[in-house]
């Protein structure tokens, strides 16, 4: 006989309903699903801009499901105890998920597929989070790559999966159990007055998400190679926040990637790279950086708590949080603009422009000769498109300690930089209210958003740098030449 058993799909990171292949596969048995998301320690321990974030990703998830005659369940509790309940009232026969890459997230993910089939309940884990598994990409020796360009070079011509429709309905059991009221959960306490001012610049959803990779591809492509670094153009896709949370696959912007390459139209700017195939293929490439970093982390955790780079445990970083320099970092006020109007457009959209986080982590951890690990808090807590493995891979490569085959001693300037690629100060100016004879609307959002404790204001005077760009500089190199490694 057929098993007429129900299913429970265990939603992660995965707040969509295209391309996912445990949904479709637990749609296809004809058997009831039961979609459910577990409230564990790992969502508590959420910096406030993730946690946020992820509380409206689910209510919004949950109202797409309900679209389809579904619900999304919510438990709380550690994710064994919460699956194995749900099992034990829903007599559920199979309990699928997509595969989880951190190692806290595979530890779990190993001790409910094992109490799971210790019972006889059939346990699956699908891929899909990423677009090659990390078992499958090997170096000619065996080993895994530890350097972005020969990964890339490797990758770039392997067939990825075409991404999945979504399912036109979803199986329904006779009777659903219990669920826990998402607001008592208050995912978004942390956040405080930050909520309403970060909230209009969230693109919330799967439909959102596809309509931005959409518009991206008609509209932004082919200005893509040179468009990305300009921090006052709106050049990027903007797609990160709807990849951490799975509300895009890396799969479905791939093909669209491809199809922007197939359809390119090569005689715009053959200098600047600005046509559709050459702009398409560094957004390809980008994508590749993600899945460097997840690969990585697959294969050295402890590039998530420490040095991936072993001997720079000797290296003389500055891990005191409560020193002067770190908190003028952190509130924007490091008198170097740049710096500064990065990290309140962190403030005010709970993202930052790509140039910036290079610029305000070089910063950090060179001129400031902080650690890493300060910043890479600091972003797990302030930004929506956190994600584990990219925020750990950026800050290390950015310090000197990680994976790049560029030289450790690499110091961004700054304030050249700012002259390259903001030239008229359209960034700078958005962002940094202190000074400016016309004040922009997203420059005084900062100080609504901000702890009041701060007690800052926009009739402050800008502060002089905190450090000066050249000693900075010196100072780190000089650090650098006397390592005792």
């Amino acid at each position: 006989m057929a098993d007429t058993s129900a299913i429970l799909l265990w939603v992660r990171r995965d707040l969509r309903l295209s391309d996912h292949p445990a949904l479709v596969a637990a749609c296809d048995s004809g058997r009831p699903v039961v979609p459910v998301f577990v409230h564990d320690d790992a969502v508590d321990r959420l910096g406030a801009a993730p946690k946020w974030r992820l509380g409206l990703g689910l209510a919004h998830h949950g109202e797409a499901l309900g679209a389809l005659g579904s619900r999304l369940i919510l438990r709380s509790g550690p994710a064994r105890e919460a699956i194995e309940s749900l099992v034990d009232e829903t007599r559920a026969g199979a309990v699928y998920w997509m595969r989880a890459y951190d190692p806290e997230g595979v530890e779990r993910d190993t001790v409910v597929k094992a109490a799971l089939k210790a019972r006889g309940v059939e346990a699956r884990s699908f891929e899909g989070h990423l677009l090659f598994e990390p078992w499958t990409v090997e170096t000619g020796t065996g080993g895994f790559y530890k350097v972005y360009t020969p990964f890339w070079k490797a990758v770039k011509g392997r067939d990825v999966p075409v991404p999945l429709e979504r399912p036109s309905a979803i199986p329904a059991p006779a009777h659903w159990p219990d669920s826990e009221a998402l607001e008592n959960w208050h995912l978004g306490a942390a956040m405080k007055r930050g909520a309403e001012v970060v909230r209009p610049f969230v693109r919330l959803g799967e439909q959102a998400a596809q309509a931005r990779l959409g518009a991206f591809m008609a509209q932004k492509v082919a200005d893509y190679v040179a468009a990305r670094n300009l921090p006052g153009v709106d050049g990027t896709s903007g797609l990160s926040e709807n990849l951490a949370l799975g509300e895009i696959t890396p799969r479905q912007c791939w093909h669209a990637g491809l199809r922007a390459m197939e359809n390119g139209k090569t005689g715009r700017d053959a200098k600047t790279g600005g046509d559709g195939k050459t702009g398409a293929e560094t957004f390809l490439k980008e994508l590749v950086w993600r899945e460097f970093a997840y690969h990585l982390m697959w294969h050295t955790p402890r590039i998530l708590t420490d040095n991936w780079k072993e001997d720079w445990d000797a290296f003389p970083w500055n891990e005191d949080e409560d020193r002067i320099e770190v908190k003028a970092w952190q509130q924007g006020r490091t008198g170097i603009a740049f710096v500064d109007a990065a990290m309140r457009e962190l403030y005010v959209t709970g993202r930052m422009h790509n140039r910036g986080r290079m610029i305000v982590a070089s910063y950090l951890t060179k001129h400031l000769m902080c650690h890493w690990k300060i910043g890479m808090r600091w972003f797990e807590d302030t930004l929506i498109d956190w994600d584990p493995a990219n925020n750990a891979m950026g800050w290390q490569w950015a310090a000197g300690s990680g994976p790049d085959a560029a030289p450790y001693f690499r110091v961004f300037n700054p304030v050249t930089q700012l002259d390259k690629f903001d030239p008229d100060r359209t960034y700078a100016q958005r962002w940094i209210a202190e000074g400016s004879l016309k004040l922009s609307q997203d420059a005084l959002r900062y100080f609504d958003a901000i702890p009041e404790r701060w007690g800052m204001s926009p009739d402050d005077p800008y502060p002089d740098p905190v450090v000066d760009v050249a000693d900075g500089r010196k100072k780190a190199l000089n650090a650098y030449e006397n390592r005792d490694f």
